[in-house]
């Protein structure tokens, strides 16, 4: 269409070229025409200047024309393109453009990927080494802790009735590769309860008494090292009675000095050594059993302890008795 309006304005019959035939014949005549022509000039030469204007307007419009008659198959080939491309990588096509700066920040890692690899490994082998010299010191350290915690319960032991036993601390060194966060140290407690026996785990040869002793002895051993805590021992005086149950509660009261001990005792001998007393007692009512815990004055601190040592009656000497043990603890 637009070739054919310049052709209209251009072609054989130039409209340009016979509006300034008709201009130039009228301009001549203008002067002897006494201004009848004037209007007529000046129609025509308005008519030049807008047929000119409308030439150059359709040539610019015809320039930013593209009429290549293969861009519509380029652009629907390169859409097509576009579309499989995000179907492969199962995005939408306004994805793409991230989805291949992406690719190309994995590619660049993938071909430095080499050096990368040697400066893990350089900074593994130097962890390892570092945690090799760590652990191996610190095994050092937990076999020279180990002899001063073995000399210090052989000094616990006899007054608690076990002056025949053994306690060892085994430190046994693991491979590096079955280490861990605690280091290449694997610790045990050993006992020996009987002369000339083989000492063995703490959990396998000592009974149940004498398990809680050993423990006692541990703890007692152990409680300038730690934090404010709480223990509880649970009957550990069972199967104990006499200058044993003395002894268990002598160190119970050690204990109590660093940190909080609470004890649950049938031995009068352990209860006396308590700060503070509490009796707990079961009893049932209306075919319904109840246990109570009832907090002890100093009288009924002493009541209790005589009745744990005479039984059901209680005796004039089994409260001296019990004054007597009372008088041995702690204030």
């Amino acid at each position: 269409a637009l070739d054919d309006a310049r052709q209209a304005l251009t072609g054989e019959n130039d409209a340009e070229a016979a509006l300034r035939t008709a201009l130039g014949k009228v301009s001549r005549m203008a002067d002897r025409a006494a201004g009848t022509l004037d209007a007529a000039r000046q129609a025509l030469e308005r008519a030049v200047i807008e047929t000119a204007e409308a030439i150059g307007e359709l040539e610019r419009a015809a320039d930013a024309l593209d009429a290549s008659p293969d861009a519509l198959e380029r652009a629907e080939e390169r859409l097509f393109a576009l579309k499989a491309a995000a179907r492969k990588h199962r995005c939408a096509v306004d994805e793409l453009p991230g989805l291949t700066e992406r690719i190309a920040r994995q590619l660049d890692a993938i071909d430095a990927g080499g050096a990368q690899v040697n400066a893990l490994g350089q900074a593994a082998q130097a962890a390892a080494q570092d945690y090799a010299r760590a652990a191996k010191a610190l095994h050092a350290a937990r076999i020279a802790a180990a002899a001063r915690l073995d000399k210090a319960m052989a000094k616990e032991l006899p007054p608690l009735k076990l002056d025949r036993a053994v306690f060892k601390t085994a430190v046994a060194e693991v491979a590096a590769n079955d280490g861990g966060a605690r280091g290449v140290s694997r610790v045990t407690f050993e006992v020996a309860t009987n002369p000339g026996a083989a000492p063995g785990p703490l959990n396998k040869i000592a009974s149940g008494g004498e398990l809680a002793r050993f423990m006692l002895a541990l703890r007692v051993v152990l409680a300038g090292s730690q934090g404010p805590t709480t223990m509880i021992f649970d009957e550990v005086d069972a199967g104990i009675s006499g200058a044993t149950a003395n002894a268990v509660g002598l160190r119970l009261a050690k204990l109590a000095g660093a940190v909080q001990v609470l004890v649950v005792t049938h031995a009068p001998q352990v209860a006396a050594r308590a700060q503070h007393h509490w009796r707990v007692a079961k009893a049932t009512r209306g075919g319904v059993a109840a246990t109570t815990v009832d907090t002890l004055s100093a009288a009924s601190r002493r009541e209790e302890i005589a009745r744990m040592l005479a039984g059901a009656k209680v005796t004039d000497e089994a409260r001296a008795a019990a004054e007597s043990l009372l008088a041995g603890t702690p204030s």
